[in-house]
């Protein structure tokens, strides 16, 4: 039995113009008893930027910006930047993000030294058309159907792209290779390269080709995770493999639920998961999740460790920044012993 233990809202909007509306979606990164946030800021009309806090310890806030750490920088996010992740890997700060024009969302990078200044790596997930990924990734007869469900319409003169969201790198280099998770609804895909430079149109078109090997965890049942899943936060380094939270969407009549789950991945090859909840970890159930701009919502994001407790921090009905709290040592020991795959 894991204790999940609600710790409430850790942030809210301000009557700053840029975060208004709302703020939600935190990425983290924990240097010692400093833990860094980077949220999604949302002004009125749905326009998002990354703002910046500092927290002492998992739940005091002890700065805050007042004006945005991270803007869009070109006409791919000229909507705004949305549920960034953080990580650091040889000394460089490395910040993923959907990048939102009205139309598209697409996965970006930017990289820093010390989370003053940026460098905008541009987007890292494949322009390609929803026919272009079906083409491809449909040829063999592999892939689970719903992959060819979510075409996007829009006014034929636009150029619209399969969504690609929920970028999350591995906070290190596994067997040498850069390692990041993405998310081509409805499953969680993994991408291992030797540099950045790789991503070409050449590489994903051969990525689709044999998409069904790059596929770590799709839905399963008609639980929890029935509609669609997605990378919360980083995954966690463990000596039983990488632990990774994620959110975990079924259907219902008045609409979707999102919760939040867990996986145990191979320490040295992520496609292989050792074991996979069967029940959501912690689902929406305060009044502050399940009522706001998105009402039943918990999308985790982050996560900071406190000797043995582990705490999730999440978006609450894409309203609030709240939090959860465990024992690291409870949920790796249900993982192993009650769900093995």
């Amino acid at each position: 039995m894991i204790n999940v233990k609600k710790e409430g809202i850790i942030l809210k909007k301000t009557k700053l113009s840029f975060e208004n509306d709302s703020v939600l979606n935190p990425g983290i990164y924990q240097d010692g008893d400093t833990v860094h946030m980077l949220y999604r800021a949302v002004r009125k009309g749905n326009y998002s930027t990354v703002g910046y806090c500092r927290l002492d310890g998992p739940l005091k806030v002890v700065e805050r910006h007042d004006t945005p750490l991270i803007i869009p920088q070109n006409e791919d996010e000229s909507k705004g930047v949305e549920d960034a992740r953080i990580v650091k890997i040889e000394g460089v700060y490395y910040i993923t993000y959907t990048a939102y024009n009205g139309i598209n969302a697409l996965g970006a990078l930017t990289t820093s030294s010390d989370l003053k200044t940026f460098h905008y790596e541009g987007i890292i997930t494949p322009k390609f058309t929803f026919d272009e990924f079906q083409i491809l990734a449909d040829c063999n007869n592999l892939v689970n159907q719903k992959y060819f469900r979510h075409s996007r319409h829009f006014d034929p003169t636009v150029q619209v792209y399969i969504w690609d969201k929920d970028v999350v790198f591995f906070p290190r280099r596994i067997n040498g290779k850069l390692a990041f998770l993405h998310r081509i609804r409805p499953g969680i895909q993994l991408i291992l390269i030797d540099k950045l430079e790789d991503l070409t149109r050449e590489y994903w078109s051969q990525y689709f080709l044999h998409f069904n090997e790059h596929i770590i965890l799709d839905p399963i049942g008609t639980g929890h995770e029935s509609g669609y899943i997605g990378a919360g936060g980083p995954p966690i380094e463990t000596e039983q493999g990488w632990l990774l939270i994620y959110h975990a969407v079924y259907d219902t009549a008045e609409g979707y639920v999102y919760t939040a789950t867990a996986a145990l991945l191979d320490i040295n090859d992520p496609t292989k998961v050792l074991a996979r909840m069967n029940e959501p970890l912690f689902t929406p159930e305060h009044e502050y999740e399940l009522h706001g701009v998105v009402d039943n919502v918990v999308f985790p994001t982050g996560h900071a460790l406190f000797d043995d407790t582990l705490y999730i921090y999440y978006g609450a009905a894409d309203k609030y920044i709240a939090c959860v709290s465990l024992s690291l040592k409870e949920l790796l020991n249900d993982l192993i012993l009650n769900n093995k795959v």
